[in-house]
């Protein structure tokens, strides 16, 4: 039944995909970003504390050195020996700093534990830097952290854990206190880029630009770069333009592809895969073998002149034990069953709903599906990039 529904599952996603369309006409800002406008990675090291006895253990030498560490920074002095973190866990912390973020905004962390703690769930973060690839400082990161887990374990080893306990996020956890030099102030020129190169895609948006703002605003590059111009009168309202620019509208383009994922049996196909004339046979062979075991017993008071220990002995195929000796014998049942093979010829210029129509009506599996689309793929009847995932 399960298999019932997840087939039908598929075939729904496939028809859906198959269903004939025009193309969905997008906005510029979801498709490509202007170079230099993105956002930069932050990274530190820190320290988890209130924790519920679910810290690291003993043995983890750099949670103690860097507990030690900051107490002497703060004036207090103690050996390493005397210092327990069953309640303390080191963390690492990443954040990403958004494109002109200025001093005093707040940004996300995770904060992920790197020792061996159970859990982080009701701990606090103690005040750590974040640091860009540079090595400067961007970020102070400090507060109390949300678990979206939990993980419980008793005495005998057994216990329950929901989710990822050990991994944790502080909304608005870090204060920027450095900017990065960015502005578009008194620019002449900007670069768009696309998120999916295509060249059809790239003269659709150039054609866009054109029409809102005039020729010679804008020239391709290549499929995945746009050169924009800022005319003088744009100059002073370079923000207006980019807005403008933005919010237009071009419908993509994309190539035909099928997406396979073996280790779950999901396929996805585009709506602009194409077939040959393809004759398709499909068919299943089953081997089932089953081993039992039976027992030889002899005759009561049976005996034989090699006594208990004589080996059995195999008679007509059959193993047999002698007199007075009991035996364990091997039986194994073989059962060979093939489906009848259905074939299916699919005219050349079908569609990929016709295509799933048919394979559906043979009564695919979704793992057929995926050994039937390679096999197209390889005999040169599926025009398609075929990705496996």
């Amino acid at each position: 039944m399960y298999g019932r529904f997840k087939l039908g599952v598929v075939i729904f996603l496939l028809v859906c995909l198959a269903l004939p369309s025009t193309g969905t006409a997008v906005r510029i800002k979801d498709i490509a970003s202007i170079q230099g406008v993105r956002s930069n990675q932050l990274f530190g090291y820190g320290l988890v504390i209130g924790l519920n006895g679910t810290g690291d253990k003993s043995g983890t030498g750099f949670t103690i050195q860097g507990l030690v560490n900051m107490l002497e920074k703060m004036g207090i002095h103690i050996s390493e020996d005397d210092v327990k973190v069953k309640n303390v866990a080191a963390v690492m912390i990443n954040a990403s700093l958004p494109p002109f973020a200025r001093i005093g905004q707040n940004i996300d962390v995770t904060v992920s534990s790197i020792g061996d703690a159970k859990s982080l769930s009701g701990g606090t973060l103690l005040m750590a830097p974040l640091a860009g690839v540079d090595g400067n400082i961007y970020a102070l990161a400090q507060g109390p952290i949300a678990v979206g887990g939990y993980s419980s374990s008793g005495n005998a080893g057994g216990g329950v854990t929901k989710n990822h306990p050990t991994v944790a996020r502080i909304t608005g956890g870090a204060i920027v206190e450095k900017e990065l030099p960015l502005s578009l102030a008194n620019k002449k020129e900007l670069t768009i880029i696309l998120t999916e190169p295509d060249f059809i895609t790239v003269t659709r948006m150039s054609r866009a630009i054109e029409t809102e703002f005039g020729e010679g605003v804008v020239k391709p590059i290549d499929p995945g770069t746009l050169k924009l111009k800022i005319p003088q009168d744009q100059s002073h309202s370079i923000v207006n333009m980019i807005a403008t620019i933005s919010n237009l509208e071009v419908t993509p383009d994309t190539v035909a592809k099928v997406i396979v994922n073996e280790r779950t049996g999901t396929v996805v196909i585009g709506e602009s895969v194409r077939i040959s004339e393809v004759a398709v046979a499909h068919g299943n062979l089953s081997i089932e073998i089953k081993e039992t075991q039976d027992v030889s017993q002899p005759a009561p008071f049976g005996t034989t002149r090699y006594g208990n220990s004589a080996p059995p002995q195999k008679v007509g195929g059959a193993v047999v034990a002698p007199g007075g000796a009991t035996v364990v014998t091997n039986d194994s049942d073989v059962n060979v069953v093939e489906e009848d093979k259905r074939l299916m010829v699919i005219p050349e210029g079908k569609t990929v709903g016709e295509l799933v129509r048919a394979l559906n009506a043979i009564g695919v599996t979704p793992r057929d599906l995926i050994t039937i689309l390679q096999s197209m793929k390889a005999a040169g009847a599926l025009h398609a990039k075929l990705e496996i995932i």
